[in-house]
């Protein structure tokens, strides 16, 4: 092969005589080669623009506050003009990225600093102790920890378990069996919702649907349109994006009758305690950031699809249980409605699955 020059994936290929086993090793280095472009461009806009917000406010007088004002306004405007991903919340994130790492890609010997994923960086930002801090660096560097694997150590205070224990082989051991099903995400990267929005690319939903899900929300999506009660469709798989954690909503209407946004969450399984507080964060962060003057309090309705039992739950927050049975009900599908539709979505689902089964055996 002719010499490349710079460039790693040329020159680090190496032909055995298994072409399969060649032909992996193509793919998946070609991958990484990517992954780490993306990753390295991404980080460093966000430094820079955390950086140029951190200039801008040593021009305040009273710079906690002027600061605080750059971020409100820059954010309002870059949503207007480059979409998702510049959110009050995500540039204090970048600003905060800068402060505590100001010299990140400059090392003593010159050479270029081994990055780890912005989202890993993200969830260090959570980690104020300095020193827990750089340790989570660099045994997720070394360790090559997914952002989940991080993230759940970080929230377990794994660091302090570890200088705490005599025996950190047995809680080292706890924590590779409880984080195993993170590390063999090979797609982690690809359906991290920051990267699809660095790119300009809409999220690819079906990482977050099954075929089941996809059918019955597709139908219900119809089905609340067609009850012809002020209805207008707003997002599916809407992404939310908190501190620790993505999220996505799966319906999203706004009811222009009863001026408010209700959200719709579909679970495949039994519906938990944890599934009705997850969608009453949703009502909150919907009520901050999307509600408007003159709207009334958003609605949620989360779903089950259990394999014995299809049941529905309405979420109302802010102590308006009153209003809600007074009005809303007037205007939204009753639990009943909302169960006979998945059911026959279910059955509908069901039969063309056993006919493409049959189908695929007779060929």
């Amino acid at each position: 092969m002719v010499n490349s020059g710079n460039n790693s994936l040329m020159d680090n290929f190496e032909k055995t005589n298994d072409i399969l086993k060649d032909m992996c090793s193509i793919i998946e280095s070609s991958q990484k080669a990517a992954h780490q472009a993306v990753n390295t461009a991404l980080v460093q806009r966000n430094w820079l623009i955390g950086y140029r917000i951190a200039e801008e406010e040593l021009q305040g007088e009273n710079r906690a506050e002027y600061g605080a004002e750059i971020i409100k306004r820059l954010a309002k405007e870059l949503t207007a003009e480059y979409g998702k991903g510049f959110t009050k919340s995500n540039l204090y994130n970048f600003y905060s990225f800068f402060k505590i790492y100001p010299e990140i890609f400059q090392t003593a010997s010159g050479k270029s600093a081994r990055l780890l994923s912005w989202s890993h960086y993200a969830v260090l930002l959570q980690v104020k102790d300095s020193q827990a801090r750089a340790w989570y660096e660099k045994e997720a560097f070394e360790q090559t920890w997914s952002v989940r694997t991080l993230q759940r150590n970080v929230s377990s205070q794994y660091y302090y378990r570890m200088l705490q224990t005599q025996k950190k082989e047995l809680v080292e051991r706890e924590m590779q069996d409880v984080t195993s099903q993170y590390q063999n995400d090979k797609l982690e990267f690809i359906k991290n919702p920051i990267i699809t929005e660095f790119l300009g690319l809409s999220s690819n939903t079906d990482f977050t649907e099954s075929d089941l899900e996809k059918s019955i929300l597709s139908n219900l999506q119809k089905f609340l349109m067609e009850l012809g009660k002020g209805y207008a469709f707003v997002a599916r798989q809407q992404h939310i994006q908190t501190e620790k954690q993505d999220y996505y909503i799966d319906l999203v209407f706004y009811n222009y009758i009863l001026k408010c946004f209700v959200l719709i969450d579909l679970k495949t399984e039994k519906i938990t305690h944890q599934d009705v507080g997850q969608m009453d964060m949703y009502i909150r962060m919907y009520d901050e950031l999307k509600r408007s003057e003159g709207d009334n309090p958003t609605i949620g309705i989360v779903l089950c699809s259990d394999t014995d039992e299809d049941i529905a739950r309405y979420s109302v927050l802010n102590g308006n249980e009153q209003l809600f049975a007074s009005k809303y009900k007037l205007y939204l599908p009753t639990e009943e409605e909302l169960r006979a539709e998945i059911e026959t979505q279910k059955a509908i689902f069901y039969l063309q699955q056993e006919k493409k089964n049959i189908n695929e055996q007779n060929q």
